[in-house]
Formats: C-alpha cells, structure tokens, sequence
C-alpha cells in the first residue's frame, strides 16, 4: 500500500455531496479514493524514500535514518 513511511498517511475515501448539488437537483456523487502526494527524497544517510510533501516541506526526511 502507498503510505508515507513518516507520518503514515494512507489512501482515504473522500466524496460524497456538495453543497451545490444540494441546492439543485438530486444528483448525488459516488465515494473515491484519495491517496497522498508521495515524491522521492533523499534521506539523512542518503538513501531515496518516498514520502509526502507535507514531510517533505517540513524537511522531515532529513531527520529520518533508514536501515
């Protein structure tokens, strides 16, 4: 599964109504599933990862040491 190995953000069921179908006529919107921004970055050690961009502007990976 693609997850960030950081934080743990996973894939996520978004959807459903809008207020402006709500204000017109019933047309309701099937569910679908998000998943996270995952890039390639350099870790401290300097091995590649994938994480989110959210970790990756708060410079998380260069925290990070993998195994």
């Amino acid at each position: 599964m693609k997850t960030c190995p950081i934080c743990d953000k996973g894939s996520k069921l978004v959807g459903g109504y809008s207020n402006r179908v709500r204000a017109t006529k019933y047309n309701p919107t099937g569910k679908a599933r998000k998943k996270p921004n995952l890039q390639w970055a350099k870790t401290a050690d300097g091995k590649r990862i994938l994480i989110c961009t959210q970790c990756l502007k708060a410079g998380k990976n260069l925290t990070v040491k993998t195994k």
